[in-house]
């Protein structure tokens, strides 16, 4: 087999259809957020960010930064090993009680990455129970779809946020099998929230375990920023809550809090976490001051959905179709994967404003958008500069227009 020959074929395929992802090469710089330098052929160029998942800017918080600096002057980079041979430090210890006092659980356990905790947690549930059946969300996220892939038990797919489609396949499973329910709070492309309290009254009802994937919430909602299970008062009735340090607390890492037995027993039996190198110090405490601010301080969050409520009446004065949603994530409807990436570009190159182009197999073909998410620190004046240069490039295009 010519391998080099099929390499170039299969990435000639994605450039044929608009799919080819290309990496913006950004250089953020410290307490000027959502401001960056762009790198290209022809020199740097200033833009604006619209698309990151520093959903409140805590990645360019003083505190976090001091705390970090802190902590490298402190302990040094690297944590020294795993967590089990040498890599547990004292920061991940308070970062993990932070987190527990956050969902207001009896323990945490840190991963490197929110994929790392959602594919190590549900794969070991699911190897380890015996004859454990999850039952997974039809939208759940790559990393909750990989980890239950990895655990080889049985798994039932059931229809997006949809209670009827997910009681008759519970009352349909054998009733004496252990049983777990896997969703998300909300999904980041769509931005829809799912029914936390009906799906735990399901989990009742049928005697099965929670497992509630709440990254692109922690920290956005809730009072103290515990997610939408805390908003709603749900915590207590959900078995797990996942989360990550890399979103809306601005660093890196992921996470589950739940009782002292059910993570020790992830601690003790998920060889994604047991071989590991433990994150660095520096992170940890990054994410332990992040976490501590975001508890005491409504200002963010208030200031974050004064924003999207400014960009969504903007974009509807002008006409540019958005998937209306409860949540922080604004889509922008294309429905086309050439004009999106071509959109995307032209907003880079010559409007200084950098979205990227969501397309197959993130989203399903003819639903291709531009996933905007506002932060606390665009002004007014980039609100008005974004949907201005996207109201020129939808005539451009000839795209259609939302009528209200």
């Amino acid at each position: 087999m010519d391998f080099e020959a099929f390499f170039k074929s299969e990435l000639d395929g994605l450039h044929g259809e608009g799919r080819y992802r290309v990496f913006a090469d950004l250089e953020r710089h410290r307490g000027n957020f959502p401001r960056a330098t762009r790198h290209t052929p022809d020199g740097p160029k200033e833009v604006t960010v619209w698309c990151s998942n520093d959903y409140l800017g805590m990645g360019q918080h003083p505190a976090v930064i001091e705390a970090m600096k802190e902590a490298i002057d402190h302990c040094g980079a690297g944590a020294g090993g795993t967590r089990n041979i040498s890599g547990t430090t004292h920061y991940h210890v308070v970062l993990e009680q932070e987190l527990a006092d956050l969902h207001g659980k009896e323990a945490a356990l840190i991963f490197n990455s929110g994929y790392m905790s959602n594919w190590a947690t549900l794969g070991t549930l699911g190897q380890k129970i015996p004859g454990l059946i999850i039952f997974s969300d039809a939208l759940n996220h790559a990393s909750m779809i990989e980890g239950i892939r990895y655990a080889k038990c049985e798994r039932v797919i059931w229809k997006h946020n949809d209670l009827n489609d997910l009681e008759a396949k519970l009352a349909a499973a054998d009733p004496n099998a252990p049983k777990l329910i896997a969703f998300e709070s909300i999904y980041s492309m769509d931005g829809d929230i799912s029914p936390i309290k009906e799906i735990c009254d399901l989990a009742d009802k049928y005697g099965a375990m929670t497992y509630l994937d709440e990254v692109h919430a922690v920290g956005m909602y809730g009072p103290r920023g515990g997610g939408i299970a805390e908003r709603e008062g749900l915590m207590d009735r959900l078995t797990i809550i996942e989360g990550t340090l890399g979103k809306s607390f601005g660093v890196m890492g992921g996470y589950i809090a739940a009782s002292t037995a059910l993570c020790d027993f992830i601690r003790s039996f998920a060889s994604g976490f047991i071989f590991t190198t433990a994150l660095p110090p520096t992170l940890a405490a990054g994410a332990i001051a992040s976490i501590r601010h975001l508890k005491a301080s409504p200002f963010e969050r208030a200031r974050h959905q004064d924003r999207v409520r400014k960009l969504r009446t903007m974009l509807d004065q002008k006409g540019i179709p958005h998937m209306h949603n409860p949540s922080h994530i604004v889509p922008v409807m294309v429905g086309d994967a050439a004009k999106c990436k071509w959109i995307s570009d032209i907003l880079l190159d010559t409007c200084g404003v950098y979205v990227q182009p969501i397309n197959y197999p993130t989203v399903p073909r003819k639903t291709e958008r531009l996933r905007i998410t506002p932060t606390p620190l665009h002004s007014d004046a980039d609100i008005e500069h974004l949907v201005g240069s996207l109201h020129q490039l939808w005539s451009r295009c000839a795209l259609a227009r939302h009528v209200a």
